[in-house]
């Protein structure tokens, strides 16, 4: 799975822009949020057509960074976020974002941008 970090103009209109222009291509947006920071808008990303993405931002001429996340299953229950987030922090993981992806009948699926991918993964296995 790929998280898009994208870089915008914190006015009127733009995130209409990104997301019509995603939308156009055929993208699905799976997960996103979304912040103004002063005067520039930040919006995180998570769709399903990683690679049309990075051609429709780089075509717009729209900055942005991408790099893999994971995917977890968490059960809903009291608790269960701070496991999984402990297990990282004692593992010296830094979390940069955590979405959530569905809720079902098995629980809530997550994905999670960590700092270090190689040793957060057999550690979100194990949630």
């Amino acid at each position: 799975m790929t998280e898009f970090t994208v870089f915008l103009a914190n006015r009127p209109g733009m995130l209409a822009l990104l997301a019509e222009r995603l939308g156009d291509a055929g993208v699905n947006i799976e997960a996103l949020a979304a912040f103004g920071l002063n005067e520039t808008g930040l919006v995180r990303l998570i769709v399903d057509d990683a690679a049309t993405t990075e051609r429709v931002l780089d075509t717009a001429d729209i900055g942005f960074e991408q790099r893999d996340i994971l995917t977890t299953i968490l059960p809903d229950r009291p608790g269960a976020m701070a496991t999984m987030a402990r297990r990282l922090a004692d593992a010296d993981v830094n979390i940069d974002a955590v979405y959530l992806l569905r809720s079902s009948a098995e629980g809530l699926e997550f994905a999670v941008a960590v700092d270090e991918l190689p040793a957060a993964r057999p550690l979100l296995a194990a949630s």
